[in-house]
């Protein structure tokens, strides 16, 4: 059982805009995800890719100049990022941050009951994490590890995915967790997020720069974004075009020219924290 109720989630984007400090990095996108679907976002660095799932997810850093974001007919614009988490929306990081003095199990456990109407009793709980963590084969003192403190840069990919099957979110965003993984930590990872898109008919979108996961992971749809728009898009049989021929040929036969390197901000508890703050008394 997923949890979730029978009726579809979509998430839609309509002509969005957004800068960064001041500069305009997504110059009129337009995305529908619903669920079930699991959409390969592509393209060179430094053409928006991150800001989009930034931008989403509610990053304070990325302002939305224009546009619209509505998921179940909801406006994720007017929502706070925490509102964002508790509607169903999860985006596993690139570069995941280390949180001192928490622990994963405080960590997680305060995050499921501040999506839940009643608390997660502590037995289902250590039993429901003890599995997870099984899954993805991490050490079994994961639990009492402080957030990502002195992980390796597989173990965070991996405790994203933890939190990630342990949230249960509808749409979840994956920003290059890929990167860093060894073969076999890959397939770890792919089986486990495929095994809870195929329990669950979650929605995603998976920004990658390699084909092997998206083998693995089977894209519905394909998105390759350049310059901060859409400019093609496909299904897996495009991903494996651009695996062989690389984006050259997309500049030639559109007439466009590379970006520059995309600004990469850090998603951080803090500034998410700050930003609140900021709402409340202002």
């Amino acid at each position: 059982m997923s949890g979730k109720d029978e009726r579809m989630s979509q998430l839609m984007i309509k002509n969005l805009h957004v800068e960064v400090e001041g500069k305009e990095i997504l110059k009129g996108i337009d995305l529908t995800v619903a669920d079930h679907e699991i959409h390969a976002l592509m393209g060179p660095n430094g053409n928006g890719k991150s800001t989009l799932l930034a931008a989403i997810m509610g990053h304070p850093k990325y302002t939305v100049t224009s546009g619209t974001i509505e998921y179940d007919g909801r406006d994720v614009l007017a929502m706070s990022v925490d509102e964002r988490s508790r509607a169903g929306l999860f985006l596993a990081m690139q570069y995941p941050q280390e949180v001192p003095g928490v622990t994963n199990s405080d960590f997680l456990r305060a995050a499921m009951n501040a999506r839940r109407e009643n608390p997660i009793s502590l037995f289902s709980f250590i039993k429901e994490m003890e599995k997870t963590i099984k899954d993805l084969q991490m050490k079994p003192d994961l639990a009492h590890r402080f957030l990502n403190e002195g992980f390796s840069g597989g173990e965070k990919k991996r405790n994203e995915i933890v939190q990630m099957k342990m949230l249960k979110p509808s749409l979840a965003m994956l920003d290059e967790i890929d990167s860093g993984l060894d073969v076999d930590a890959l397939k770890i990872v792919a089986d486990a997020v495929t095994q809870m898109q195929q329990e669950t008919g979650l929605g995603m979108i998976v920004v990658s720069h390699y084909e092997r996961f998206y083998q693995l992971l089977k894209p519905t749809h394909a998105h390759v974004l350049i310059n901060g728009r859409i400019v093609m898009e496909g299904d897996e049989t495009l991903v494996q075009k651009i695996d062989q021929d690389g984006y050259d040929w997309l500049y030639q036969q559109l007439d466009l020219q590379p970006a520059k390197e995309e600004v990469k901000l850090t998603f951080t508890l803090g500034s998410c924290a700050a930003s609140a703050r900021g709402r409340k008394h202002g």
